[in-house]
């Protein structure tokens, strides 16, 4: 079983479960996810988990986005994007400084509701399912972080930006509301994710030609291993008497535990997660520090 993590480009027309569905035949296995749905018409960046690292796929769908984006205004349509069915529109009569300055004022922290057309669930049944039906049900709205906007390029009634923002964040929604803010309609016209867990698109890999670097056998080129995108977690490594306890998936004692990292680390933090290495340098998975009793305690194991 291949276990890693590859960087695909996803190209329009695939859904996210695409792309699993194809590299599950490219790779002749089934345990393979994404960590993150990317719109069928959106493109850009997906990375996708295989074997033992799909147990990190939370945590990469937890990480921040960059995404570029080009907004259209004077139209709102069905789906805030332009697939949809336009429901209203109006003349673009703002000037390039009223857009800037509107933009910029979503930098920050915020709530955004969710748009219908989604993949989120409301009592078990995808929002997009019920608005194809016309249903529109009530959504709350959750908590967001828009870090940056830089405007590339002002071309009215288009608008090119690059965003960078918190995870759940919906450019279609941010697009939609700054039109109704400048009182003219908006929607998105492209969506492409530029980055994604700390992956980026100059990397990223289509399924055409990842089919024939496996066809080639050298898949080893583009797997990326499990800790790769654990960087943020501080290092920890166990000492050579403490082999057969690493080996069980036992807690470990602080004294077996050397830091491995210049970084300082506050013990008294649990939530704190650290990656956990043998003393031959191979990486044996994440651990947290039980104050109480002094030791650490494995939370995922990824050991062959």
């Amino acid at each position: 079983m291949v276990t890693g993590i590859i960087n695909i480009y996803k190209e329009k027309g695939f859904t996210s479960f695409d792309v699993v569905a194809k590299m599950r035949g490219i790779f002749h296995q089934k345990k393979i996810g994404h960590t993150g749905t990317l719109d069928p018409d959106a493109e850009g960046v997906l990375p996708v988990c295989l074997g033992k690292a799909t147990r990190v796929c939370d945590m990469l769908t937890d990480k921040d986005k960059e995404y570029r984006a080009v907004l259209l205004l004077g139209k709102m349509t069905t789906t805030q994007d332009i697939s949809g069915e336009i429901l209203k529109e109006a003349e673009v009569d703002v000037t390039k400084e009223q857009v800037v300055e509107t933009i910029k004022s979503f930098i920050g922290e915020s709530e955004q509701i969710p748009p219908m057309y989604s993949a989120l669930k409301v009592n078990g049944q995808k929002l997009v399912d019920l608005a194809r039906k016309g249903i529109t049900v009530e959504r709350k709205a959750r908590p967001i972080t828009i870090y940056d906007i830089k405007i590339e390029k002002v071309d009215l009634p288009r608008v090119e930006m690059t965003v960078s923002c918190s995870k759940g964040t919906y450019i279609r929604t941010i697009c939609n509301d700054i039109g109704e803010k400048l009182g003219c309609y908006g929607c998105m016209e492209s969506l492409v994710r530029t980055k994604a867990a700390g992956f980026k698109i100059e990397n990223a890999i289509k399924l055409s030609d990842l089919e024939k670097i496996v066809q080639n056998n050298e898949a080893s080129k583009v797997i990326n291993p499990i800790d790769s995108v654990l960087g943020g977690f501080p290092k920890i490594v166990a000492s050579e008497n403490a082999q057969k306890f690493v080996r069980n998936g036992n807690k470990l004692i602080m004294e077996e535990i050397s830091f491995e990292d210049n970084r300082s680390v506050d013990l008294e933090d649990e939530t704190i997660q650290y990656r956990l290495y043998d003393y031959k340098g191979d990486f044996i998975g994440i651990y947290r520090f039980l104050t109480e009793t002094k030791e650490f305690k494995p939370v995922k194991l990824f050991m062959e």
